[in-house]
């Protein structure tokens, strides 16, 4: 089947129940749309069967249904693009636009050169139903035939029918072939009004002045006439014993040719799939017949030369003609079968019909490369898309995704003033100890695992990150997104900070690390300082308060200034106050330690050396 196909599923699917629901197809039948929805190119029967079955799945539908449906909306979808007129001139009613349906297959095939399509045949009952053949080398697409039957009806002759399915049957057609024989019962519910003629107007046969039918002498064509007139027929008997043949035909024959061989030692039927007898010509005499000329060594070679033609039984005679066409489509097929345009009747399109194949296929080339193309774009632009979604991710890591969308779009971005932000500044206890005593690597590791985990927990309490230099780690709430809770968020985030640093192991002394940790509320400026690394920076005395707070603490201890005391005042957190402190540069600070929340409690924090409970500067006084 032909991409085509899919592009038509994915139309059905998405009108009806959206592009969410195609996708989840698509997945659940392991293809990717820009493979496998080209529109020129043949794919296997079972991907197209493997999309029906996910459609099935994902549907909550019977496949049945799910082809019943599609070959209703597939004649709808021909209607609405480039096949409207081509349809409706096929049959003035059900039955002859049915009978037509393989003729219109034949020509399809110049375009879909690999199509292998369905036959119809058609037969008018008594009761004024129709019987219909369907004749598929698939199997179980029956349903997929109600559906377009109906569409067929409605769409086509204004009627309602009903079809139902009488019989299917697998039928052998040679040693290796088989197909399903359906046969359908198709009845007319409701049929289309006929508009009468006017009274008074009808067709009156007029006699030409002076012509006398009398007079008209009988034609009568000679063997040999016959033969060159129609060098591309065959005449044979119920037999299947070859009576007569055309001069092109003997010709172009791989093996001779004589007057009472088996029409089979040379002949097949390549279409429709039948066994070759006079009996099943008959059976579809209103089809199109393309019969291939060959040897029986050469049935499986592809450079066979074919015809295509008409079926016509002279019952007086009791005979079988074929009338027809050299079957070609390119001037390269020609010159492969040793075939020139002067072996092919003046009267005959089969000239103008190759020019024609010939640009055809040259169209299609390029809309095959066009699809190639296309599905090649949009390959490299989801992985476009994939690469910039990680340079992204990248880029606010290292920046606000405010500011850096603005300098992304060359806009120029201005510092701005934020009324109350809570900030937090941490380092680690003895960490100068620790590089001298340890290799750079081991530093690093250790640096590496602790931040991850830091860097974790500001994801999930929603505080920003905004810089680190050696073992200094800084955080803000309230930045670059303005919030009034700004102290809650990174009063969590400092409680999880210490239970987090004790999980990490000194590299020097393996006994767990500890944390200084300050907090401070206040007013902050933020803006980008750099162009050719740019850094989003806090700049005023709310940052420097903040270090005071972080250096002034005590290990494994959260140090609060009166500002963040006062926010998270009535929150639900413990605080003990730590007193009046002397802090560098701010004099004499009435500061707090946090010790947990309602969930959440830290341990007192240990001496590295002695493993007794840190005192505080009031406790050594006292």
């Amino acid at each position: 089947m032909y991409g085509h196909i899919h592009c038509v599923i994915k139309d059905l699917v998405t009108s009806k129940f959206g592009q969410e629901m195609w996708e989840m197809i698509l997945k659940d039948a392991g293809m990717e749309e820009r493979e496998h929805l080209m529109l020129f190119y043949h794919y296997d029967d079972a991907m197209t069967f493997t999309l029906v079955a996910s459609a099935s799945k994902c549907l909550n539908l019977p496949a049945e249904t799910v082809l019943e449906v599609f070959g209703d909306y597939f004649l709808v979808h021909c209607l609405r693009y480039g096949y409207d007129d081509m349809l409706r001139t096929l049959g003035s009613d059900i039955t002859s636009f049915i009978q037509n349906l393989d003729s219109l297959h034949s020509l399809l095939a110049l375009t879909y050169d690999k199509i292998v399509a369905p036959s119809f045949r058609c037969e008018n009952n008594p009761d004024d139903s129709l019987t219909l053949h369907y004749y598929s080398t698939r199997t179980g697409l029956h349903p997929l035939v109600r559906g377009v039957v109906r569409a067929v009806a409605r769409e086509i002759f204004e009627q309602e029918v009903d079809i139902t399915l009488l019989s299917r049957q697998m039928e052998q057609l040679d040693a290796e072939r088989t197909q399903e024989h359906s046969v359908f019962r198709v009845v007319i519910l409701k049929s289309k009004e006929v508009r009468e003629e006017p009274e008074g107007l009808e067709h009156e046969c007029r006699e030409v002045e002076g012509f006398n039918e009398s007079q008209l002498a009988p034609v009568v064509l000679t063997k040999t006439q016959f033969i060159s007139t129609f060098p591309y027929h065959l005449i044979f008997d119920e037999n299947l014993r070859l009576c007569q043949y055309g001069v092109s035909v003997g010709k172009l024959s791989p093996i001779p040719l004589r007057e009472g061989m088996l029409m089979t030692s040379a002949f097949r039927v390549v279409y429709p799939r039948m066994t070759f007898s006079v009996q099943n010509i008959k059976r579809f005499i209103n089809t199109i017949f393309v019969i291939a000329i060959e040897a029986s060594h050469q049935s499986d070679d592809e450079n066979f030369f074919s015809m295509k033609g008409q079926m016509i039984w002279m019952e007086s005679n009791k005979l079988m003609i074929f009338i027809g066409s050299p079957r070609l489509t390119s001037l390269k097929e020609m010159k492969r079968m040793n075939v020139y345009m002067a072996d092919i009747p003046l009267y005959d399109v089969t000239r103008e019909m190759v020019l024609l194949y010939q640009q055809r296929n040259a169209e299609i080339d390029i809309t095959k490369k066009l699809d190639e193309t296309t599905a090649e774009l949009k390959r490299t632009s989801k992985e476009l898309e994939f690469e910039k979604q990680k340079t992204d991710r990248l880029l606010y890591q290292m920046l606000p995704e405010k500011v850096a969308i603005q300098l992304k779009n060359g806009q120029k971005v201005e510092a701005e003033k934020f009324d109350q932000v809570t900030i937090l500044f941490s380092d680690i206890v003895t960490f100068t100890n620790i590089a001298a005593a340890c290799s750079p690597l081991d530093v690093v590791n250790m640096l590496n695992d602790m931040y991850h985990r830091f860097d974790l927990k500001t994801t999930v309490h929603g505080v920003y990150k905004v810089e680190t230099i050696g073992d200094a780690y800084m955080v803000v709430s309230g930045v670059p997104e303005k919030t009034d809770v700004h102290a809650q968020p990174v009063a969590n985030f400092a409680l999880d900070m210490v239970e987090q640093a004790a999980c990490v192991l000194s590299p020097a002394t393996g006994k767990p690390l500890q944390i200084r940790v300050g907090l401070h509320s206040g007013p902050v400026v933020a803006g980008v300082v750099g162009l050719k690394m740019p850094r989003y920076c806090l700049f005023g005395d709310t940052v420097n308060t903040a270090s005071r707070m972080e250096s002034h603490g005590i290990p494994g201890r959260i140090h609060l200034s009166p500002t963040t005391y006062k926010a998270l005042e009535g929150e639900g957190y413990l605080c003990k106050a730590r007193g009046q402190t002397e802090i560098k540069g701010k004099g004499i600070m009435q500061t707090y330690f946090l010790i947990g929340n309602s969930s959440h409690v830290i341990s007192e924090p240990q001496d590295e050396y002695t493993g007794l409970p840190f005192l505080t500067e009031e406790q050594v006084h006292r």
